[in-house]
């Protein structure tokens, strides 16, 4: 298999040859087909989220399952998944339904190696690699997951466009349908129009709330966000919070704030309604300190943090293909595809915000 490796934070990922271990019980191995690169990725590669290194990342996988580890029978040889984040299906957290908040989260997805200590990749000379990233570093021409974060999808399907369905798009809209869960005719903000953004401006249309504002600086951004379903765009501005109070005549039901910057977590709260509810999903890294006036919290506001749009994979991916399958949730709309190896293009044009969701094609 041939991998994109991150060396050392900050360095430039090199695309090397390297095997999959051996799998083990539960695990399956894929031919990537299509893989997203998200915002998350860079915080490891910047620093923010911090590594063991040599490491693949990659966490918005599609592929083929190519084979099965012992015991795996939810999966065969030949199925077309959509990998997501992964948990262990067995803590009081998982069992009540919310597996992004699984009591082991961090040890499946970010510890870069197994439970056991074992890595699923090694290089040529059988030195261990890094990965395991959230149960997947799908970064790569393969793959090793498991039938806890592979959610199979119809053989019909666009597969190499799918991949980005496991994190930034179900994180926005599972916003909307998990955590705000709308009503037809109530207003909607988002925050930030990026994957992640423009997934939640999706899934606020699909609700059918209105009137769906979307606030972001670029340009082109704010002009897909009309076109997926915003009634309203504008371009950040001191008084803009004032502004849509002002003009929704009390502020919005519900926001979504997916930038992480502190002044933009403020506006978004400060647009809401009383009583109002917003949810911040853009991630800066672990320590990012956001102070809010508790005043207007007690006007029956609130804020809340959310991972994974709360969502379980093997629920909302299905439901989301079958919004696209629709006309309802056209994701398709924010992807631009690149060849495997231009991933450090891809990568630049994302940091550039000159693409919405850059797809690998390995």
């Amino acid at each position: 298999m041939r991998a994109a490796v991150l060396n050392e934070v900050g360095g430039d990922l090199s695309i090397v040859e390297l095997t999959a271990t051996d799998l083990v019980a539960g695990e399956v191995l894929i031919k990537v087909h299509g893989v997203g690169v998200c915002h998350t990725d860079l915080t490891v590669i910047d620093g923010a989220l911090a590594q063991q290194t040599p490491i693949v990342l990659g966490h918005e996988g599609s592929g083929v399952v190519e084979a099965v580890g012992p015991g795996v029978t939810e999966l065969a040889v030949g199925d077309h998944v959509v990998c997501s984040f992964t948990s262990c299906g067995q803590c009081k957290r998982c069992a009540a339904g919310a597996p992004a908040y699984c009591t082991r989260f961090a040890l499946l997805n970010y510890a870069g190696v197994r439970p056991d200590g074992s890595t699923t990749l090694a290089d040529r000379d059988g030195s261990p690699v890094h990965g395991s990233w959230f149960g997947q570093s799908s970064w790569a021409t393969h793959a090793v997951a498991s039938v806890a974060n592979a959610v199979k999808v119809d053989d019909a399907l666009p597969l190499a466009t799918l991949g980005p369905l496991g994190c930034g798009l179900l994180t926005g809209a599972g916003a909307v349908f998990n955590v705000h869960r709308p009503k037809p005719g109530q207003s909607y903000g988002v925050w930030g129009l990026g994957p992640v953004g423009l997934a939640a401006i999706m899934a606020a249309k699909a609700s059918g709330c209105d009137p769906i504002i979307g606030v972001d600086p670029n340009p082109a951004r704010r002009e897909l966000a009309l076109e997926i379903g915003a009634t309203a765009v504008h371009e950040p501005s001191d008084d803009l919070a004032k502004d849509i109070v002002r003009e929704t005549r009390g502020g919005l039901d519900f926001t979504v704030e997916a930038v992480g910057a502190a002044p933009v977590i403020r506006q978004a709260l400060m647009a809401l309604a009383s009583p109002g509810s917003c949810v911040t999903v853009g991630f800066r890294g672990p320590k990012n300190p956001v102070d809010v006036n508790q005043g207007h919290l007690l006007q029956g506001r609130s804020l809340r943090g959310v991972i994974e749009g709360d969502a379980d994979p093997h629920e909302l991916i299905p439901r989301l293909v079958q919004m696209w399958a629709d006309g309802r949730f056209p994701f398709d709309k924010l992807i631009t595809t690149y060849a495997f190896d231009d991933i450090a293009t891809a990568i630049a044009d994302f940091r550039a915000g000159s693409v919405v969701k850059p797809v690998l094609l390995p």
